[in-house]
């Protein structure tokens, strides 16, 4: 499949997701760059017609004038026929169904696959600017596009489809959990958990063992925290792996009062990060995890190991470096100046 460039656009796919007609119109021209007369020839309408649209004078409701604007935008078929309701938070059945028929004919077509996984890097960042739960519904569609290709493929290809399910579970997983859906954010993070398993990938198997081991910290449980977080540490792990599986259990270890494992699982994530500074040598879902957050993390866990001086310092090296986030460097430059003020 060869998708328009500007649906990769989050801002867009949520337009899509809303049902917006007007903001669809807008989003694409932003994205494409192009004007309000190359959409016009797109779509089969003229110029002013475009204007009245996307200005709120003219409301779109003819059936035929949609199905115009959906072919000529190219719309993708992850996104046709989603809805803007959301039945559940929950995990559908059926989606473990089509993963349990894998590795039977392998004549599927990678192709929406290799978009889907582009599409799902750009969700990663919009969901930094807490634009998670607008994307919600899409990536449910995504994924179950997704799984569709899953019982014509084997070999390589139906573990590179398990893992790519397993990459949505998990998003869908950390932003039920963000928005207080705890039962939901558990169902979908088992659900990765055992995809991440089928494909083989050690790497995606520990990332959401760690992620369990953050939510039950969250919750004030950090001796099962702990406990989870070392499952995750384990062998035949990327570097970038092993660092924030070892990140998690310095945090559970310095909410116990064990603040000498603390430091020394600390020093040991900031080492494992250093061995893959290039986000391409990197997994997908740990693009982050860059030389510079590895210090931050560094500093998270001396905050929590309360050795306010040695926070104060890794937080203010990786601050002065932190740009293009301002969510995170809040969240960071708090910690950093409690530290020093403790200090």
């Amino acid at each position: 499949m060869s998708a328009p460039t500007p649906w990769v656009d989050p801002r867009l796919r949520t337009a899509w997701a809303q049902g917006d007609w007007a903001a669809i119109l807008r989003e694409y021209r932003r994205a494409a760059g192009i004007s309000q007369t190359a959409l016009a020839g797109l779509v089969g309408l003229s110029q002013a017609d475009v204007s009245l649209i996307e200005r709120g004078r003219r409301t779109i409701k003819e059936s035929a004038v949609m199905d115009r604007i959906t072919r000529g935008l190219s719309v993708p078929p992850e996104l046709l026929g989603i809805t803007t309701m959301q039945s559940s938070w929950s995990p559908d059945p059926e989606l473990t169904e089509r993963i349990a028929r894998a590795h039977t004919t392998g004549h599927t077509d990678t192709r929406s696959a290799d978009w889907i996984a582009r599409v799902l890097a750009e969700h990663r960042r919009a969901e930094d600017d807490g634009a998670g739960a607008e994307l919600w519904q899409i990536i449910r569609s995504q994924l179950n596009t997704v799984t569709q290709l899953i019982p014509g493929a084997s070999g390589p290809t139906a573990d590179r489809l398990i893992l790519l399910s397993a990459e949505h579970a998990h998003w869908l997983s950390w932003v039920a959990h963000g928005q207080g859906e705890y039962g939901a954010a558990l169902a979908w993070l088992g659900i990765a958990h055992g995809w991440a398993l089928d494909a083989g990938s050690a790497d995606m198997a520990s990332w959401i063992t760690r992620v369990r081991a953050y939510y039950q910290l969250g919750a004030g449980d950090p001796v099962r925290a702990l406990r989870t977080a070392e499952a995750a540490i384990g062998p035949g792990l990327s570097p970038s792996a092993a660092a924030v599986a070892a990140h998690t259990a310095a945090m559970a270890a310095a909410a116990v009062g064990e603040r000498d494992r603390a430091h020394r699982l600390a020093d040991e994530s900031y080492e494992a990060a250093l061995r893959a500074p290039e986000e391409a040598a990197r997994p997908g879902w740990l693009y982050w995890l860059s030389p510079t957050r590895a210090r931050l993390l560094q500093g998270e866990a001396a905050y929590a190991a309360r050795d306010w001086r040695r926070a104060a310092d890794a937080l203010g090296e990786g601050l002065a470096e932190l740009e293009g986030y301002p969510r995170d460097a809040a969240f960071y430059r708090t910690k950093m100046e409690d530290a020093r003020r403790r200090s």
